[in-house]
């Protein structure tokens, strides 16, 4: 009897599932709606899955039957809460066996092919995961604005903060952060009223439904700050001052967690995401050997993780 591996990547933005054989062998994969854990129950997140389901046993040429046949894990955003996971994977699901996890876990198995060691997130957001000797650890990835340290977001966020201080003569500017000026609006009212989202119209209500909220504000997303790192690499590759104080600052918080990792006996860090991607260079030469570029993607890291934890069943 044939044998499958199921995996998903499921983002906030979209849904990814891959299906292979029984030696990791891809044979479809497809994408589907949003699914992230936290987002109405996590109700569009199943329906994403069971549909992306249906669509890639069709284009592997499969019968959906064979779902019965198949193993699949779940890497999902908004799956650091265990409550969550066990939630989720205690629903109605076509599978012989389901087994979900935080996606940091599916960034990991996939970053080092499914052995020992840690990864960062370095994208968006950030978080830090290892497994040493058997034991998981995990650090950050608690989102914005409290957590996502060596975040894009972050970064963005204190360079619009320091364009801020610097329009206001309380710091030295430079040819960045009159770019950063120029793009929210071209002064600190105008940033002022992108950073709370003004022009947006958007309106906070209570639980009773009234207008206005006292213990809420409403303001950028995380990725509109992120959106600013095109302009913050641009200037640091002509070694713009300001630039280069920002990414002194965004060293320190990776080598935190670099200390982390080997404190508990890490003996590499894979980076993982498009900011972590673009620092690698300068990650090597501060870190050496001990950083690493990801093997496998996240989702293939899906594929591995429902294999590992099915394969003897």
């Amino acid at each position: 009897m044939a044998r499958y591996y199921l995996g998903v990547d499921g983002g906030g933005t979209n849904c990814r599932v891959r299906l292979a054989n029984e030696n990791l062998e891809v044979l479809a994969e497809v994408k589907n709606g949003r699914s992230n854990l936290q987002i109405d129950g996590g109700e569009p997140a199943y329906r994403a899955i069971l549909d992306g389901t249906r669509d890639v046993f069709a284009a592997a040429g499969l019968d959906y039957a064979e779902t019965a046949n198949t193993y699949a894990c779940f890497g999902m955003a908004g799956g650091r809460m265990d409550s969550a996971r066990e939630a989720f994977a205690a629903r109605a699901w076509p599978f012989a066996g389901v087994k979900v996890y935080d996606d940091i876990d599916i960034a990991h198995a996939g970053a080092l092919g499914g052995t020992e060691g840690g990864v960062v997130i370095i994208g968006t957001g950030s978080a830090a995961m290892s497994l040493v000797a058997g034991t998981r650890y995990q650090a950050g990835g608690w989102g914005f604005p409290i957590g996502d340290q060596m975040s894009g977001a972050i970064l963005g966020r204190e360079l619009v903060r320091y364009t801020v201080e610097a329009n206001d003569g309380l710091v030295e500017g430079s040819p960045l952060t009159a770019a950063v000026t120029a793009a929210l609006g071209g002064s600190n009212q105008s940033i002022m009223t992108w950073s709370f989202a003004t022009e947006m119209g958007l309106q906070l209500l209570s639980r009773d439904g009234s207008e206005g909220c006292d213990d809420a504000l409403i303001g950028r997303a995380p990725a509109e700050y992120g959106k600013l790192m095109p302009l913050f690499f641009d200037h640091l590759e002509q070694n713009d001052p300001v630039a280069l104080k920002l990414l002194a600052i965004e060293l320190s918080y990776i080598d935190t967690y670099v200390n982390w990792f080997k404190s508990h006996g890490a003996q590499v860090m894979a980076i993982v995401g498009g900011l972590g991607q673009r620092l690698f260079p300068r990650l090597q030469e501060r870190y050496g050997d001990f950083v690493a570029l990801p093997k496998y993607e996240p989702l293939h890291g899906a594929v591995i993780l429902a294999k590992q934890n099915f394969a003897a069943k």
